[in-house]
């Protein structure tokens, strides 16, 4: 076979211009057909924001479900808290005021005569009696002028004996004219010259014995002795300005406090009307009661820069707890409420719409309870209504309570004790205060 006689492959056959078929455009589907081709994107993409709805209904239910089941379970709990039965009673109302301790008599003991301190017969903080014997000066000196004195007026006495021996001479001689009656005169003059002579000299052995008598200083008063102000050996005067020592009298002992203006009225009808006041005096922390007196004397002025009023208490102190110039807190009597419903201050809650208190009912549940306070004084309140004798409220624990919250009750400061109803344990049915809320 000749090159020209190869054979042509099929897709490759030539094909004369005017034979090869005409290329022409598909035609455009119509409209009818296009809106065929997206129905199912739309319903699918509704279904898809359906199912995502749906499960987001189903996630906020189940956070629902959660939320109540978490209520419920707490609501179940209990909740250990500690209280108090209120109780009817009496409670006595107190003017409380700083007062200072002010010792009813101080004295400053200083030397009447001069000389050496030769002994000192005192312990510093010593309590002593008025009469004691102190301190002594060296007596010597005043011992010497007693003696002198006696021997001045042992002379003037002789000389008295002789003068009045020649007046009753004279005398006699001017009966019988043998003398002048100058001469009597003077004789006369001359006795009562001695007379005065015989006084001043017993003045001087008075003065010398009155001297000794100040050698030996004693105690003018009953008190407690404070530090020594002069050793013994020294050279003391009766100018000395600061003495030898000081003696403070505590018993008794009186407090100096004060109390406002306002109450002043309180407490000076019942002085006027002759009652005695009882005062008691407590520490700086108002907890340990060191000594009970009562008012001795109101003052007379209301101090302008503070509008308070001293009063004045006196103590016998026989335990000699309260010291001159001490600081303590003294608590006036002034009326007692009788018959009230008291209960612990640390009960009373306040918000700024009511003042309430939690009650525990028998169930052992709480219950928020709506009171008016009449008045509180330290760890007791008095209740005018809210809160009824005998019934249990809550004084510490309160922060954690809800009205219907089952609660745990134990004492005040100790442990919970089991589920409790209408009654506290017997250590706080007096009444007294629980713990504050912090």
């Amino acid at each position: 076979m000749s090159k020209t006689d190869a054979p042509i492959p099929r897709n490759e056959a030539l094909v004369p211009l005017e034979e090869a078929p005409k290329v022409t455009a598909a035609p455009s589907a119509p409209p009818e057909e296009k809106t065929h081709r997206r129905w199912p994107w739309v319903v699918g993409i509704g279904v898809a924001a359906l199912l995502a709805v749906l499960l987001i209904l189903r996630s906020s239910d189940k956070q629902k479900s959660a939320s109540a089941a978490a209520k419920s379970k707490a609501a179940q709990r209990t909740v250990p808290v500690s209280g108090a039965v209120a109780k009817t009673g009496d409670l006595p109302i107190y003017l409380t005021g700083l007062g200072t301790v002010t010792a009813l008599n101080t004295v400053t003991v200083r030397s009447r005569v001069d000389g050496q301190l030769i002994r000192v017969a005192f312990k510093e903080g010593q309590l002593v009696h008025a009469g004691d014997l102190l301190a002594e000066i060296d007596p010597r000196p005043f011992q010497v002028q007693l003696m002198q004195a006696d021997g001045q007026k042992a002379k003037d006495e002789a000389t008295l004996k002789n003068a009045r021996v020649d007046l009753a001479r004279y005398t006699v001689l001017v009966q019988e004219d043998s003398i002048s009656r100058q001469q009597l005169d003077t004789q006369a003059a001359t006795v009562n010259q001695l007379e005065a002579s015989i006084k001043s000299d017993q003045s001087q052995i008075e003065s010398a014995k009155l001297n000794l008598t100040y050698s030996r200083i004693t105690a003018p008063i009953t008190g407690t002795i404070g530090l020594r102000l002069v050793d013994t050996g020294n050279i003391v005067h009766a100018t000395d300005p600061n003495g030898l020592l000081v003696i403070t009298q505590i018993q008794p002992i009186t407090v100096v406090f004060t109390i406002t203006a306002d109450q002043l009225p309180q407490v000076l009808p019942q002085t006027k009307a002759g009652r005695q006041l009882a005062v008691d005096a407590y520490d700086r922390d108002l907890k340990n009661k060191l000594a009970t007196g009562s008012v001795l004397a109101i003052d007379n002025q209301i101090d302008q820069t503070t509008g308070t009023v001293k009063i004045k208490a006196i103590f016998p102190n026989e335990n000699l707890a309260l010291f001159a110039n001490q600081f303590v807190n003294a608590r006036l009597l002034v009326d007692t409420l009788r018959g009230v419903v008291i209960v612990p201050t640390a009960a009373i809650q306040r918000s700024p719409q009511s003042t309430f208190a939690y009650v525990v009912k028998p169930d052992a549940s709480v219950d928020m309870r709506n009171v008016e306070v009449q008045i509180t004084q330290g760890d007791d309140t008095v209740v005018r209504r809210g809160i009824a004798a005998g019934e249990t409220v809550v004084t510490d624990g309160v922060d954690k309570l809800q009205p219907g919250t089952k609660v745990t009750l134990g004492a005040p400061g100790g442990e919970p004790g089991n589920a409790a109803g209408g009654r506290a344990p017997s250590d706080t049915s007096g009444g007294g205060a629980g713990k504050k809320k912090k």
